[in-house]
């Protein structure tokens, strides 16, 4: 039997919904606006949530990230009286099951749940990932969901994509998936499309012969022959000029390839990864990327999730990057305090993702100097009124509809509450198992007594391993 909540303001859909749940021999509960629904979800362990998208307090599509990353990590089906391909796109790309229109038909309930229960019962049963991820930190659902696909992609050779904004980890995927492969003793070819002189793209791919142009004073080989029995990472592949594409297409279906200026054709054994920031499909109308080998790229595609859809991975990061640059500048493991901890998961939208966190969190380290702990008095200056100004909400919007699409999420204290006991719980189980759960030495680190750090672990249920 599975917990059903149907999150819709229209109280007839509702009833409806719960009642073929319950026909069907499951609970079945309802909220009538985003905020109600995401108490429940937060407070319960539901299987499976139904979510309209207009709602009086929001649209539902932009809360998707969030009921994904609950601790039940349910799956979402969208029903809509607006349907749309636009809103349909973003539903199953932000992770939704299924995208259902109203009217809403009995079947086209029963179908989805049924398929969705089905899909969460094999998830279930799934022996857990052992990857070698050292780089790859944090264990939020959008994150989990990645790491899902990056082992089905280092399980076999076809040709990987993987999208996502700058900053967000594109090249630690590709180098898992190879060190996670049966390729992990070739060799990890990577090749920055962006940075490749466009005289020299072919030659640098496909190596050249002594005397094929200008300053070819010697044979070369080539990154593709380099990666052979190995990966070959295409990185920012969007930036690969049109008039290698076609040539690259055919190397990729066939494996064989000829050196500029070679009269005989040569063969490498290599396996592909790809990424891209662009939006490729966009390029391919365009004519900017060719369609046949965007075809071909996306035999699997993993789209990793922005810092912002991941506030639960914030705790961990900050925790693993603090240890990194507190060990480069030798000042010993430095706590962060609770208000520092609160600014990192919710005073700032991370536009550079990763990369930008893992820059912050360096330059606390070095302005902290011999602190003891970590305060947002540590914080770029820049970054502490940015925060400051965060705070205290955004600026309204002009007419209703608009005020109800900029704030879908309920109350920011609310969602600040959420944000800051996930970063809270993550930093405690990191505490403690870098402290090898040495009570003495994770007080020492966290700047708590005893009795503050056994009631924190309670009310977290940390409990040591074993």
């Amino acid at each position: 039997m599975a917990k059903i909540l149907v999150v819709d303001d229209d109280e007839m859909i509702c009833t409806l919904v719960a009642r073929i749940a319950k026909k069907m021999g499951h609970e079945a509960e309802y909220a009538l606006t985003i905020r109600e629904g995401l108490a429940k979800i937060h407070a319960g362990s539901f299987d499976i949530v139904f979510q309209d998208v207009r709602l009086p307090d929001g649209n539902g599509l932009r809360v998707i990230p969030e009921i994904a990353a609950s601790p039940a990590a349910p799956e979402i089906i969208i029903i809509t009286g607006e349907g749309d391909a636009d809103g349909a796109e973003l539903a199953i790309r932000s992770g939704a099951w299924a995208y259902i229109e109203k009217p809403l038909q009995v079947d086209a309930i029963k179908l989805p749940l049924s398929r969705a229960l089905q899909y969460r019962e094999e998830k279930k049963k799934q022996k857990p990932l052992l990857l070698k991820r050292e780089k790859i930190i944090g264990d939020s659902q959008p994150l989990n969901d990645c790491l899902n696909l990056m082992a089905q992609a280092a399980n076999s050779d076809a040709p990987t994509l993987i999208t996502g904004e700058t900053g967000t980890g594109k090249d630690l995927f590709a180098q898992a998936i190879h060190e996670n492969s049966r390729r992990c003793d070739g060799n990890f070819v990577v090749v920055d499309c962006a940075a490749l002189p466009a005289n020299l793209v072919e030659s640098t791919l496909f190596g050249h012969m002594k005397g094929a142009f200008t300053g070819a004073d010697k044979e070369t080989t080539g990154l593709v022959k380099i990666a052979d029995r190995g990966t070959l990472f295409l990185d920012e592949i969007g930036e690969l000029p049109l008039a290698v594409q076609g040539a690259f297409l055919r190397v990729l279906e066939e494996h064989r390839f000829r050196p500029v200026g070679g009269s005989r054709e040569m063969q490498s054994d290599f396996r592909l990864v790809a990424a891209t920031n662009r939006d490729l499909p966009q390029m391919a109308k365009e004519g900017k990327f060719r369609q046949d080998l965007l075809f071909r790229l996306q035999a699997i595609t993993i789209r990793l999730p922005p810092l912002r859809e991941r506030p639960g991975d914030i705790g961990p990061l900050a925790f693993f990057f603090m240890t990194r640059f507190c060990d480069r500048y030798k000042t010993g493991a430095k706590p962060f305090s609770l208000e520092l901890l609160e600014i990192l998961a919710t005073g700032h939208d991370w536009p550079g993702n990763v990369r930008e966190f893992a820059h912050v969190i360096e330059n606390i380290i070095t302005t902290a100097g011999a602190a003891p702990v970590l305060y947002p008095e540590h914080l770029p200056i820049a970054f502490r009124v940015q925060a400051a100004r965060h705070s205290v909400g955004q600026p309204k919007a002009s007419g209703q509809d608009e005020a109800k699409e900029n704030f879908p999420l309920g109350s920011l204290n609310d969602f600040r509450t959420r944000a800051m006991l996930e970063a809270e719980g993550h930093y405690l189980q990191n505490l403690m198992a870098h402290s090898r759960w040495d009570i003495k030495e994770a007080c020492r680190l966290a700047g708590l007594s005893r009795p503050r750090l056994y009631a924190l672990l309670q009310q977290h249920k940390i409990v040591r391993p074993g």
